[in-house]
C-alpha cells in the first residue's frame, strides 16, 4: 500500500443549504459545508442533532427537499445509495450491519461486489474473467484483513465475535470497496477504552497510508479533538459550529449546545 502524507487537498465533497424533513419534522436545516480531500472531518453534536440523517443524505440513503451536493466537482440533488458507491463512496453504520451467520472473509468480500463484472453462467462455471475477478477480489480482500490485524477471525462467523472486532469487520468491509470518500457513524461507539485506542489508529492508518478522506460522526470528544482536521457542529438540524479542533473546543455557542445552557 502507498503511503499518503497527511495534508489538504481541494475540496471533494460541498453540501449547500442543505434541508431534509419528515412529514412536519426538520432533521436538517440549510446545512452548509465541505469536505476536502484527505482531511479527516467530523461531526459532532447532541443525540437527535441530525449527523446520521446528513450521512444519509451524503451517501443517498436520503433526498433532501432543499439544497445541492457537489461531489468531485459534479452537482446532484439526487443520487441512489448503489450510484454513491460506484462513486467511490463507502459507508459504516451505527448499528452494525454485518451477515451473522457468514465468516468475517466472506462478510468482506461483500464489498467488493460492485467489482465484480463477470456474468452469472460465468461465476457459476468459474472460468475466464470470473477466475481472474475471484483471485484479484481475495487479494484485496486479504490485504485489507491484514492491514486492520483480523488475520486471527478471518473464518469465523461475525456473530461469534465481541463488539469491537464486528466493528472493525464492518470498517475492513467498507476498505474492500476501495472507497475514496469513506463514512464512519459513531466508528467507536459502545467500546471500552483499548477498542477505541485501536480503532482510532487504524482510522489515522486508512486516511494516511491509502490517501481515503474520511467523514465520521463520533461522540468522545477526545477521540475527535485528536484525530480531525475539522469539525462541523450540528444542534437540532443546524449548523452551530465549523472549523478546527481548537476553534471548536473554544466556540461559546458549542460550548452551551453540549452543556445545555442554550436549551
Amino acid at each position: 500500500m502507498a503511503t499518503a502524507a497527511r495534508k489538504s487537498g481541494d475540496v471533494v465533497l460541498k453540501l449547500e443549504n442543505i434541508s431534509l424533513a419528515f412529514g412536519g419534522v426538520k432533521a436538517l436545516s440549510d446545512i452548509s459545508f465541505d469536505v476536502r480531500e484527505y482531511e479527516v472531518r467530523a461531526i459532532i453534536g447532541p443525540n437527535g442533532a441530525g449527523k446520521s440523517s446528513l450521512l444519509n443524505v451524503i451517501n443517498g440513503v436520503y433526498h433532501p427537499q432543499q439544497g445541492t451536493i457537489m461531489f468531485r466537482g459534479k452537482q446532484r440533488r439526487d443520487m441512489d445509495t448503489h450510484e454513491a458507491a460506484a462513486q467511490g463512496i463507502a459507508r459504516t453504520f451505527q448499528n452494525i450491519a454485518l451477515f451473522r451467520g457468514m465468516t468475517v472473509l466472506d462478510n468482506i468480500m461483500t464489498g467488493r461486489n460492485l467489482r465484480m463484472n463477470a456474468t452469472f453462467i460465468e461465476q457459476a462455471i468459474w472460468v475466464g474473467r470470473a477466475r481472474r475477478e475471484e483471485l484479484e477480489n481475495r487479494r484485496k480482500v486479504e490485504e485489507v484483513i491484514d492491514f486492520l490485524e483480523i488475520q486471527h477471525i478471518r473464518k469465523t462467523p461475525v456473530g461469534r465475535l465481541p463488539y469491537g472486532l464486528q466493528k472493525r469487520v464492518e470498517l475492513a468491509r467498507a476498505l474492500a470497496a476501495e472507497p475514496s470518500l469513506l463514512l464512519l457513524d459513531e466508528p467507536m461507539a459502545g467500546m471500552n477504552v483499548e477498542e477505541k485506542q485501536d480503532m482510532c489508529r487504524f482510522v489515522l492508518d486508512v486516511n494516511e497510508q491509502y490517501g481515503t478522506t474520511i467523514v465520521l460522526i463520533e461522540h468522545d470528544m477526545g477521540v475527535v479533538m485528536d484525530i480531525s482536521d475539522r469539525v462541523v457542529v450540528l444542534d437540532y438540524g443546524k449548523k452551530i459550529g465549523d472549523g478546527t479542533p481548537d476553534n471548536i473546543r473554544n466556540n461559546q455557542t458549542v460550548i452551551d449546545a453540549y452543556l445545555g445552557v442554550a436549551h
